[in-house]
């Protein structure tokens, strides 16, 4: 059974942030991750944790102003000193809250920046980074995301991911594989899964459409979770899904999977 993780960006959003982690735990889950952590004291974020017997599996690196529109500025040229001084900040939170993983998000191409010249910027940016949190012992990932959901993202696909990797050269970069996104992108999911599962660190999933919960759409989730078990995927799995209601009264797919 995949080990799941709560995405607190996402679900039991009906209660502020820091009783979220309270939340997920009574639920049933044993894993925590989310968009950033940067707004809170690291301290704060960590006694949650400890009190809910909680692991911090994965956070994003900086990302720039997210409410202005940003969805990452690792593929901006006008922004490499600003990507590069969130590394540390990253890897500070990533030590206090004991995370082993942190998300680069590549960001939507801005007007003027030729797809070649997004590209080696952001292998550029994820050497830099995949080397300095490889001096802290944290792991670096990359995450495919669909054009539907965010035009203009730079990466899009398993593949890109794959020659992106290849290009920066670092055994410290792997990929996030989002079930959702990727079912949206190219299907074939179950083949992607078993064929990557080397360069595969970690999972998100969701269903679609409407990135609700697993049992509301066309993907075959008892089929997924019963996959990811038989290819021995031994990584976490985020719940990174938005629930048609609430968050409880969506949870009960966890029962019906197996899954809690």
């Amino acid at each position: 059974m995949p080990k799941l993780a709560a995405n607190l960006s996402m679900l039991f959003t009906e209660v502020p942030f820091m009783e979220r982690f309270e939340a997920a735990a009574q639920a049933g889950f044993r894993g925590v991750e989310y968009l950033f952590p940067y707004a809170f004291e690291s301290d704060a974020i960590k006694a949650k944790l400890d009190e809910n017997g909680l692991t911090q599996v994965l956070f994003n690196l900086p990302a720039g102003d997210w409410d202005a529109g940003d969805r990452g500025i690792a593929v901006d040229p006008k922004r490499v000193e600003e990507f590069r001084a969130g590394v540390p900040e990253a890897i500070r939170y990533a030590k206090a809250l004991n995370c082993t993983q942190v998300n680069c998000l590549a960001g939507i191409v801005p007007a003027g920046v030729t797809p070649g010249q997004a590209e080696a910027t952001f292998v550029d940016n994820l050497r830099f980074a995949a080397a300095e949190l490889k001096k802290a012992g944290i792991n670096l990932i990359i995450e495919a995301i669909n054009t539907r959901d965010i035009p203009g993202f730079f990466l899009n696909t398993t593949q890109q991911g794959l020659d992106i990797i290849e290009k920066v050269g670092s055994d410290n970069l792997e990929l996030q594989y989002d079930i959702y996104h990727m079912q949206i992108m190219e299907g074939d999911l179950a083949t992607t899964l078993s064929r990557e599962l080397g360069q595969i660190r970690h999972v998100q999933l969701a269903d679609n459409p409407g990135r609700h919960e697993p049992g509301t759409g066309e993907i075959n989730y008892h089929f997924m979770f019963r996959h990811l078990d038989e290819i021995g995927y031994e990584g976490w799995v985020g719940c990174e899904y938005k629930p048609q209601t609430t968050t409880a009264e969506g949870l009960g797919w966890l029962k019906e999977f197996n899954q809690i």
